[in-house]
């Protein structure tokens, strides 16, 4: 875990904000699960994930309830659904931090952020369609340009679970070529032995069996839609017909987007796809849902490999230099800072000549100063710290209007 300070902190703000531009407009809300959950809400994310059986933060609280760190907010999403039953279809958008003991990576620490959204209430593939989608425009808005999109269909629960059997038979005659690891996990999912990216397991993995093969006509027709709904949409992708995600609770369409400056083994930025069991298994009614998360660490990894999306400039417009006790940097202070313009200033009576240090080091474009002269004169002096322009006296009250004009003149030359 870490500290994100600035200027980073300030670009997790504003990638946020931009996923909530995205998905405002496709009229998605705000949902702000808890950190803390019952840990049966995430026992449901499956028995054989390493999620479940190994990386989660769970212990028993004062009050004897054995309870744990959100592993992802899915199903604390359908937890919430169960409990306040919204009308349908219930259209969710998430952020925040979720736990997971698991090895550290590049772009992946035991405290990660995501963003996601959740659609609860319809069993329609333009549903599918719209959910993809929105997480491919806000990953193009935020400048990435090599990102792939990999997607593909768990089926039905029926074909599902024929697919599971097909592959156990076909691990089990060749268990003695693959990882010791993915052996542990053919015992308890055979699906997850797919994700194994270890390149001992990647021979059996290629000669495996195909899920396409156990579709039901319902589920191919399903996919099909899918698939030409992206095509209309401009929404390019490929079939990963071995796409299976991490977690158990996925049926029917999934994908997962990937990066395509990030090491194979770590690549994916995010996915998701269908989960119509899971308000069931807490509880609630029969109900569809589908959605996906993004990794925000991850993906400004790769933001940083294609140089897109910087960290904003987080320096003063203005630096108040004030000689004259500190009365006077108060007063223009709080009127810069009222019009929205980023004002700083010094403290505890220094110099001049310390003062205007401050002002160069803040990465401010204009400092205003005060001094004595100005101060019985009711004058302020304007200095363009960034050029060779000559400084400027104004009156103050027409210090704020000048410094107003200057500043977006700035900003339209930019």
């Amino acid at each position: 875990m870490r500290d994100i300070v600035s200027p980073e902190s300030a670009r997790w703000r504003r990638f946020v904000d931009s996923f909530e531009l995205i998905v405002g407009v496709a009229g998605y809300e705000l949902v702000i699960p808890p950190l803390l959950e019952d840990i049966g809400v995430f026992n449901r994310l499956g028995e054989a994930t390493d999620v479940v059986t190994k990386e989660m933060y769970d212990f028993v609280d004062k009050g004897e309830r054995h309870v744990a760190l959100r592993p992802e907010q899915t199903a604390s999403i359908c937890r919430s659904f169960v409990q306040h039953r919204p009308t349908t279809p219930f259209k969710a958008w998430y952020s925040g931090p979720n736990f997971r003991y698991e090895k550290p990576q590049r772009g992946r620490y035991r405290q990660f952020d995501q963003v996601g959204v959740e659609v609860l209430g319809s069993l329609d593939p333009y549903v599918d369609i719209e959910v993809v989608q929105l997480g491919w425009s806000f990953l193009a808005s935020l400048g990435l340009s090599r990102v792939e999109l990999a997607i593909n269909s768990l089926g039905e629960p029926d074909d599902r679970a024929r697919y599971v059997a097909a592959l156990n038979a076909y691990f089990l005659e060749r268990t003695n070529e693959l990882s010791p690891e993915s052996q542990q996990t053919l015992t308890r999912n055979p699906l997850r032995v797919l994700d194994s990216k270890r390149s001992e397991d990647a021979a059996v993995i290629a000669d495996a069996p195909l899920i396409n093969s156990f579709w039901s006509d319902t589920a191919a027709a399903h996919f099909s839609t899918v698939c030409d709904g992206l095509t209309a949409v401009g929404v390019p992708y490929t079939i990963d017909l071995k796409l299976v995600r991490g977690l158990d609770y996925y049926r029917g369409t999934t994908f997962e987007f990937r990066g395509g400056t990030l090491d194979s083994a770590q690549n994916a930025l995010g996915g998701g796809g269908r989960y119509d069991g899971l308000v069931a298994d807490l509880g609630g009614p029969e109900t569809p849902g589908v959605g996906f998360a993004i990794g925000l660490e991850r993906t400004l990894l790769a933001c940083d490999d294609e140089g897109v999306f910087p960290a904003a400039d987080q320096s003063a417009d203005v630096f108040v230099v004030d000689v004259c006790g500190g009365s006077v940097a108060l007063e223009i202070c709080t009127e810069l800072r009222s019009l929205g313009i980023r004002t700083e200033r010094s403290w505890d009576d220094r110099s001049m000549k310390s003062q205007m240090k401050s002002a160069n080091r803040s990465g401010a474009r204009f400092a205003v100063i005060i001094g004595e002269d100005e101060d019985q004169s009711d004058t302020a002096v304007i200095r363009d710290l960034r050029s060779d322009a000559e400084q400027v006296s104004v009156s103050r009250s027409n210090l704020a209007p000048t410094l107003k004009s200057r500043l977006s003149s700035l900003q339209g030359a930019v």
